[in-house]
């Protein structure tokens, strides 16, 4: 699937942030990148792209487990499950391995 806007406005968030972290405390870049991944997640939803959408919400999650800042093995699991998660939801929707579950073919009812 091509690069299109919503691509690269993801690298320009995320290099943003990334420098946004060397002046900033880490929860408030933790909260910024998942107000971030959530308007991405809106906007991969609206543009007919649930699988990417919920990876990003996946990312949210993991954004917000650094917020809420748990500590312990929870955190770790919580972190990485939520990081993975969204990682294969990401690349399974961008590259056609998980199906396209939500349109409807007029020629299947």
């Amino acid at each position: 699937m091509a690069f299109d806007w919503i691509d690269g406005m993801a690298v320009v968030g995320a290099l943003a942030l990334a420098a946004a972290a060397f002046t900033l405390e880490g929860i408030v870049v933790a909260a910024a990148f998942g107000g971030f991944a959530l308007s991405l997640a809106v906007w991969r939803l609206y543009g007919g792209r649930p699988w990417e959408a919920l990876g990003w919400l996946a990312w949210v999650g993991a954004a917000g487990t650094l917020v809420l800042d748990i500590g312990g093995g929870a955190f770790l699991t919580l972190f990485l499950g939520f990081g993975l998660v969204g990682v294969f939801l990401l690349i399974g929707g961008r590259f056609g391995y998980l199906r396209d579950v939500w349109s409807v073919d007029s020629s299947d009812a």
